[in-house]
């Protein structure tokens, strides 16, 4: 009888202990990498001016009195070491993009911005005032006010979150909720983002190198990240009363075989 305890005790442990190491070999993030190999990724990425997208513009100059005019919003100004007047003025609300793609920048007027980079609204700007013979150097800073994702699924955390500087990787956004976990399918982690009006989904295996030549490496400003659970809910409660089930199957098995091992001994 005691060696059938050790037996049956044995055999949980190892089932444990195989469990475990399997779970492990899987959860490993780019597993086929190599050390000293290097792999390209578009390190210049800028985030896509898109419909109702929030800006904040300020043009600066040497000549206070000349950015004025195109910082309207109110604000303050303040003169640099070296001479040079900044101005703040776009407030939290900043220019908001409209359902034509355009903005109502002062002095300039109507601006098309949709589909433009950061850096190219800026280099757009500078030549309209210089064309304009505004300004003859002005400088332009742009900066998202509301740059925002959202996180769903089998992850740490789901929410929205913001960023700054309009610049996070999907990697970095699934840190920022909490890491997956071991209920997540780590070959199907999905993001949604809108182009054009509709709607597409890209799937990336974590596991993979081939995440850094994915479009959605760098996220866009309102895209979802969706983290596919290894099962569903219902599929988890099925589950669950299986293994209640074979669990009892097997302990009464135990025990009958206890039992006639021991009516054959009387």
């Amino acid at each position: 009888m005691m060696n059938i305890r050790k037996l049956f005790i044995a055999g949980i442990a190892a089932a444990a202990l195989l469990s475990s190491c399997a779970s492990s070999r899987d959860f490993v993030y780019l597993n086929d990498m190599e050390a000293g190999q290097k792999y390209p990724f578009d390190y210049r990425h800028e985030a896509v001016v898109q419909c109702n997208d929030r800006l904040a513009i300020t043009v600066t100059c040497k000549q206070m009195e000349l950015a004025m005019p195109f910082n309207v919003k109110g604000g303050s100004y303040s003169v640099s070491a070296d001479g040079s007047v900044k101005a703040s003025g776009t407030g939290d609300s900043g220019y908001r993009v409209d359902k034509d793609g355009n903005i109502e920048f002062p002095i300039l007027g109507t601006l098309h911005i949709e589909g433009l980079r950061l850096s190219e609204v800026s280099d757009l700007i500078k030549a309209r005032i210089i064309d304009g013979d505004y300004i003859k150097a002005p400088m332009v800073n742009i900066d998202f006010l509301n740059f925002k994702y959202t996180v769903l699924g089998a992850i740490g955390h789901t929410g929205t979150f913001t960023s700054e500087d309009g610049r996070v990787a999907l990697l970095e956004a699934i840190a920022n909720a909490g890491d997956l976990s071991n209920r997540s399918r780590l070959d199907r982690i999905a993001v949604i983002r809108e182009t054009n009006g509709n709607k597409e989904i890209y799937l990336h295996d974590i596991r993979s190198k081939e995440i850094f030549n994915s479009p959605c490496f760098f996220l866009q400003q309102n895209d979802i990240i969706y983290v596919e659970p290894k099962y569903k809910k219902k599929d988890r409660e099925d589950k669950t009363l299986q293994y209640v089930t074979l669990f009892t199957s097997f302990v009464t098995t135990i025990c009958s075989v206890i039992w006639a091992v021991n009516s054959t001994r009387k």
